[in-house]
């Protein structure tokens, strides 16, 4: 099947669904410096999944879901600091770490297959 549009690309659904939920999580969170980061890197993920698929070239799709990887990477680091500083419960570290997880692998299969 081919892709026709990055809203069809499942990485980039479970992207944006990392996305809100980092955004419903955090809403409230006071530190405002991390807060702003983890939203900035979970957004980054979607929008380099996005760029990357609009460029229309393999070789560029590819360069744009390894930084998307590496914003995911990002996430996941700051989701493990936020548990560590007692921002999020455990429930809540568990749904954004497995999204995350799952987005990545998304992300490695993508890539394989571009290579």
């Amino acid at each position: 099947m081919k892709i026709l549009r990055f809203e069809d690309i499942v990485a980039w659904q479970k992207s944006k669904d990392l996305t809100l939920l980092v955004y419903k999580i955090f809403k409230d969170n006071r530190d405002f410096s991390f807060k702003d980061q983890i939203q900035r890197a979970s957004v980054s993920i979607m929008n380099n999944i996005a760029e990357g698929f609009e460029r229309n070239s393999d070789k560029e799709l590819k360069n744009f879901f390894y930084i998307a990887k590496g914003s995911c990477g990002e996430v996941r680091s700051m989701i493990i600091l936020a548990k560590e500083l007692k921002y999020i419960r455990e429930e809540e570290f568990k749904q954004l770490y497995e999204l995350s997880i799952e987005t990545s692998r998304m992300l490695s299969g993508f890539i394989k297959k571009l290579t």
